[in-house]
């Protein structure tokens, strides 16, 4: 197969993870451990590292924390020339491990960051965009507050219009979204509407549909993903994981990609031992976008998955693993649908 090279903007804030160390209580010991992370970030860094073009579009505070923070990306191979610097804070999420009888927990504080304190207008598309064939957002940016979600729909109009590709990832992050007076579903769905590629399962679809769907079998999954394919013409691809949890260290996952014409689901991919969660859903995203890319079509779904497996298996946000190790861990689709 020759390689397609892409690149690809990824659009969303930078921010500090602070984790409390496995199998503790916050203070336990006198230490949290940091990673620098994002769900766009990780979306480029997984990119990166598969081959691509990937630069990243945010902004971060002036000093050493910003510093470090672009230069975690470009160690990573993330370019980082179109994110800004500017008066405010690095935000923060605090991640407790979870453990038995308790699960996991994230704690925001992302306000008044450098990234979330800006105004719409101050991001200059035209510019930022130019270059690239191709730009990722998440939910997770317009949640943060008006101005972000401003500038994320803003962001994904721009794009369209100059006729380059867009992902979208729902994200759902109820915690930020209550923070202020919002209406994430018209505000989602006006970004939904310009994307190519949606990452998102039938709850996400109940959100911007207004009804019920089901995520108990293959039939209700594609009933959800074909009502989001008629809602938005430009989509051509609903893409998305189920998990179902055996234990508190063995999951078992499918994934599977949805089209007007037919539909992609792999056989359940059993994981365990699980390191970290966080970012498993970003490096899915990666994983089938690259697929994508590669003209794989729905069967892209298995190299989600895969990409999305080796996640489980490493800390921190980032999965910067090589096109190699990808493709070898990536798992055989089934149940085709035509």
């Amino acid at each position: 197969m020759t390689f397609t090279r892409r690149t690809v903007a990824c659009f969303g804030e930078l921010v500090v993870r602070l984790s409390v160390p496995p199998g503790e209580l916050p203070f336990q010991s006198p230490r949290f451990d940091a990673f620098v992370g994002g769900a766009e970030a990780n979306v480029a860094v997984a990119l990166a590292a598969m081959g691509h073009d990937s630069r990243m579009i945010s902004a971060v505070p002036h000093g050493p924390a910003g510093d470090g923070a672009l230069g975690e990306l470009r160690r990573h191979g993330v370019a980082v020339d179109r994110v800004g610097r500017h008066p405010g804070r690095m935000g923060l999420y605090y991640h407790l491990s979870g453990g038995p009888g308790r699960p996991a927990e994230v704690t925001y504080d992302r306000a008044a960051s450098a990234f979330a304190g800006l105004d719409a207008d101050v991001w200059r598309w035209d510019d930022l965009l130019s270059g690239a064939d191709w730009l990722h957002v998440s939910g997770v940016t317009p949640a943060l507050g008006a101005s972000s979600a401003q500038a994320a729909l803003a962001a994904v109009r721009a794009a369209r219009a100059a006729g380059i590709g867009v992902s979208f990832d729902g994200n759902w992050r109820g915690r930020l979204w209550e923070r202020w007076e919002a209406d994430p579903r018209s505000i989602l769905s006006a970004i939904v509407a310009e994307a190519n590629v949606l990452f998102g399962n039938h709850r996400d679809a109940s959100l911007l549909l207004g009804r019920p769907f089901s995520g108990e079998g293959t039939e209700r999954r594609r009933e959800a993903a074909l009502a989001l394919l008629d809602q938005y013409p430009a989509l051509d691809y609903v893409a998305s994981t189920a998990r179902h949890i055996v234990g508190e260290g063995e999951h078992h996952i499918t994934a599977r990609i949805d089209s007007r014409d037919g539909a992609v689901s792999t056989q359940p991919a059993t994981v365990a031992p699980i390191v970290d969660r966080v970012g498993t859903g970003d490096a899915f995203a990666a994983g089938v976008l690259d697929g994508l890319w590669q003209g794989e079509g729905l069967e892209a779904a298995a190299r989600g998955l895969g990409l999305s497996l080796l996640k489980h298996g490493l800390r921190g946000d980032f999965a910067p693993f090589s096109r190699a190790v990808v493709e070898s861990a990536s798992v055989g689709a089934g149940d085709v649908r035509r």
